[in-house]
């Protein structure tokens, strides 16, 4: 095998689907779907500290996965190189901001907003799509991202403010699949790069915490402790899914996967934590369906075109 042949294997096609890619972009987004009743047992854990402990367990976790793997290489090869390293700084920024975010979300019953924000998100990457790679889009798509765009326009109107927690939430997941998706790296040596370049901060605050007395392993219980461990593979799984679909799968295929995850997360606002949903918030979120339904199926007509040619 030639060395071409070989970077073609590594970096798949953006315009190919393939049943693995297709696979774990549906695990992860499942799996970040039911992940506010994990965190919700946790929200009694400082947002900071809670962010350290998920960059410093999901490192270490990441690390002996890779490890295990044989494939420690692949990592210092991707941050032994400028650019990828660089790259790999900004989605650790990214990700670091987006779970900060997510986490006061969930511990301030911010929920419905943190849905919403995941369901802008897959109209985001059609965005990124058309600016970053110029991915065209039909008149029905644009149709989709006008509507979407209106309803945040609306939530933003009735509210007096705008969302400023849903457009924080999709922009920094959005910027991070976009940045994943061009560092030349795979998905699991690039989890782990990535938290690596943070976890002499994470791990140093932590430990910070803990002799000052005030960190959340020392002053809580064994099942808190135990949460907070488990942080490490449920941070690193969906995150490595994540990155295998986005460098599989193009990111039109991704924005109508997406979202699976807001839809329950919305259930788990609604249903379990009894978070208010009523009036505007029923109108805009309709409007964001409407957008979504309208791209669904546009995608699926696009979908059978192509299989009968």
């Amino acid at each position: 095998m030639n060395d071409s042949s070989r970077v073609a294997d590594a970096t798949p096609a953006a315009s190919r689907i393939d049943g693995r890619g297709l696979s774990a972009a549906l695990t992860a987004f499942f799996m970040w779907g039911l992940f506010p009743l994990y965190m919700k047992f946790l929200q009694a854990v400082p947002v900071l500290q809670f962010t350290a402990h998920r960059m410093a367990w999901g490192f270490l976790f990441g690390f002996g996965w890779l490890a295990w793997r044989g494939e420690t290489r692949q990592m210092w090869q991707a941050l032994g190189d400028p650019q990828t390293r660089l790259k790999l700084c900004a989605s650790a920024a990214l990700i670091a901001t987006n779970w900060s975010i997510f986490m006061w979300g969930i511990a301030t019953n911010h929920v419905v907003e943190i849905s919403l924000g995941y369901f802008i998100g897959p109209l985001l990457n059609v965005a990124l799509g058309v600016v970053c790679f110029r991915e065209r889009l039909n008149r029905v798509q644009w149709l989709s991202v006008t509507i979407a765009a209106a309803a945040v326009l609306y939530l933003t109107w009735t509210a007096g403010r705008p969302p400023y927690v849903s457009i924080a939430i999709a922009l920094s997941f959005g910027l991070y699949g976009l940045v994943r998706k061009v560092a030349k790296v795979e998905a699991l040596p690039g989890f782990t790069g990535e938290t690596l370049l943070l976890f002499p901060l994470a791990a140093g605050y932590v430990i910070w915490c803990e002799l000052a007395g005030v960190g959340a392993m020392s002053q809580s219980s064994l099942g808190i402790d135990m949460l907070l461990l488990l942080g490490g593979p449920l941070t690193a799984v969906p995150l490595v899914l994540f990155a295998v679909g986005a460098r599989r799968i193009p990111l039109f295929t991704i924005g109508l996967l997406q979202y699976i995850a807001p839809s329950l997360q919305l259930a788990c606002a609604v249903l379990i934590f009894h978070e208010p949903f009523s009036g505007p918030r029923v109108i805009g979120f309709a409007m964001i369906w409407t957008a979504l339904a309208v791209f669904a199926l546009d995608g699926l007509r696009i979908a059978r075109r192509r299989a009968q040619i």
